[in-house]
């Protein structure tokens, strides 16, 4: 997939990039609320439907699952048919699989519905990538994919205080229904406001007509990027810096605040809002902070290694303040995954930077479901081996960082000139 940025485009459509921009990362918070909507609903769904740890990993690990093995395809889509043509073919299916989780009757519709919401949202994160790499300076590509994470932080906003005050003022199909009707209002937008700007690449005369693209063609391509051996390092970071913030606040804390330490939904609902407060200001941070390649993988290192420590510190203790304090810390640190995209964008040839960028979400996105399921998995054997669930599952979290963080300091890394600039 090219995501290569071509020359600036001209001045007429600075503003009115960035407010499609601003459109498609409408698709994105949605995408963010829908991975996030567990750790409010898992404490009614299991109530409901009687489900256990491992039942409630699935459920959760099924969105992220249908999410990134869909990125290949969706990467395909966006060069053949464009950015606006693949959002709005794909987000219906969202709305359907929304609608069909607020009517679900059994576990079983609840996964249908999941896995049809995760196949809708999989093209919203890669759009905006894509989008500000083709009609943004290369320059500002670390700071506007920043920007862009925040800016759908408002999805992950919804799932804290707002989605607990619904679920107890009607129920647990309501925060479907009022997000199924948030993604129509988002397609509406993106249909009337989208308008992808002509890059210089796409108008100039072509000497020779350019090979189709396909799905068979995309994975020929990614083969290349294995024989590379910085690749396995990026490839097993990504499985796990995402996927320790998502599962923690997309799944479990508000079950471990309601069982653990007996808060109110509501009140586990305030401080996942605070949470995803510090980390949607965390991505824009990092990404204005960007050290720079000489120091980017220390950071990234750093913070994985930093997080590691905060899981192992919650599963060893029950103290409330601890369970309170550190997803708040963590959420402010969590924004290092944005480092990532820079790494991958210094790190592999210009020709390659596109393809390198979809495996990396692919790699992402499926790490979210290996852990959410590997939690859920590690909770009931706890359950069953009289140990506690929560214990289990932040050890299990925390072992999957370090081993993802020791992966990537012991492979080879990607060497970049100390003089570039993401």
């Amino acid at each position: 997939m090219n995501t290569n940025a071509a020359s600036p485009p001209p001045p007429r459509w600075s503003t009115s990039a960035a407010a499609m921009l601003v459109a498609l990362a409408s698709a994105f918070a949605l995408s963010q609320a829908f991975r996030t909507v567990g750790a409010m609903m898992a404490t009614p769904l299991s109530s409901h439907f009687g489900l256990s740890p491992q039942q409630l990993g699935t459920w959760a690990g099924t969105f992220h699952f249908m999410f990134g093995i869909m990125q290949l395809a969706m990467g395909v889509s966006i060069d053949m048919f464009g950015v606006r043509r693949t959002v709005l073919t794909a987000f219906p299916l969202a709305i359907a699989g929304a609608a069909l989780c607020a009517v679900a009757s059994s576990f079983h519709m609840l996964l249908l519905g999941q896995a049809l919401i995760g196949v809708g949202c999989a093209p919203a994160f890669l759009a905006c990538t894509v989008f500000i790499a083709r009609h943004f300076d290369a320059s500002r590509f670390t700071a506007m994919s920043g920007l862009v994470m925040s800016l759908a932080g408002m999805g992950i906003l919804f799932t804290g205080t707002p989605l607990a005050l619904l679920i107890e003022a009607a129920s647990w199909r309501a925060g479907y229904t009022v997000l199924a009707v948030f993604a129509v209002l988002s397609w509406i937008v993106i249909f009337w406001r989208v308008r992808e700007p002509a890059r210089a690449v796409d108008l100039a005369p072509q000497s020779a007509p350019a090979e189709r693209q396909s799905l068979r063609k995309a994975v020929r391509e990614l083969l290349p990027l294995f024989a590379m051996p910085h690749t396995l390092g990026l490839l097993c970071f990504a499985c796990v810096s995402y996927a320790a913030f998502i599962t923690l606040r997309g799944l479990w804390l508000g079950p471990v605040l309601h069982e653990r330490h007996g808060l109110s939904l509501v009140a586990s609902g305030n401080v996942a809002l605070v949470m995803t407060v510090t980390g949607m200001i965390s991505p824009a941070l990092f990404g204005r902070l960007d050290p720079g390649p000489a120091r980017r993988t220390r950071w990234m290192m750093g913070c994985a290694s930093a997080g590691a420590l905060m899981f192992g510190a919650m599963a060893f203790t029950h103290s409330r303040a601890i369970d309170i304090g550190l997803p708040i810390l963590y959420g402010l640190i969590s924004g290092y995954s944005v480092l990532q995209y820079a790494y991958t964008k210094n790190g592999y040839p210009a020709a390659m930077t596109g393809r390198a960028m979809a495996l990396m979400n692919m790699a992402m996105f499926l790490g979210v479901s290996l852990m959410q399921w590997t939690t859920g998995v590690a909770a009931s054997w706890g359950v069953a081996h009289g140990v506690e669930p929560f214990r289990a599952v932040f050890l299990t979290v925390a072992g999957m960082l370090a081993a993802g963080t020791l992966a990537f300091f012991l492979l080879p890394r990607a060497q970049v000139p100390t003089r570039a600039r993401a």
